[in-house]
């Protein structure tokens, strides 16, 4: 069930009540908001996906079949919806894809940085690497990940903790 409203409320909403309908929206709006912002390219994009999934749950919230899963549902709307604007934006179908990269020497350089991040993530000890990995690169919650890894929460904090420091320190270091 989704955080931001009750079973009942949910129920409701999937029947037709508008004021529950309403309600719903309104409460999902800052939860998809932050998840939008972590996966789109842009804080526009974020914002348009957002809308997007919310436009989709205020007219579809009947077709949901249980009322648990509406997070998931409106996570999936959202990641999707980021995704399409990724590949309007890779395709060409942004006016502004020559402002994403002024050149091709700017491009080399940010291809040459990402290179140098994974080279540091794979030198890493592989709980380490699959915590790292999990948490901040998939964005999975600490408890989660630390469920996934067969870890308590305070060994993945201190394995991500080490795993952090690590890159870091590799990417500082002089080559």
């Amino acid at each position: 069930m989704a955080e931001w409203a009750s079973t009942q409320l949910i129920e409701a909403a999937q029947a037709g009540d508008r004021e529950s309908i309403t309600a719903v929206v309104h409460g999902a709006h800052t939860h998809v908001r932050r998840f939008a912002e972590h996966l789109c390219a842009s804080p526009q994009d974020a914002e348009d996906a957002a809308q997007e999934a919310l436009i989709i749950l205020y007219r579809k919230i009947g077709t949901l079949r249980a009322t648990g899963a509406l997070a998931s549902w409106m996570f999936r709307i959202v990641k999707n919806e980021c995704l399409r604007r990724t590949r309007l934006l890779l395709d060409g179908g942004h006016e502004d894809v020559a402002s994403l990269v002024t050149s091709a020497e700017d491009e080399v350089i940010r291809r040459l940085e990402a290179e140098f991040v994974a080279q540091a993530i794979r030198e890493l000890p592989e709980v380490q690497r699959r915590v790292l990995i999990l948490r901040d690169i998939l964005g999975y919650p600490g408890r989660r990940v630390a469920e996934m890894l067969g870890l308590s929460t305070a060994a993945m904090k201190s394995q991500l903790h080490r795993a952090r420091s690590a890159v870091r320190l590799s990417l500082t270091r002089p080559s």
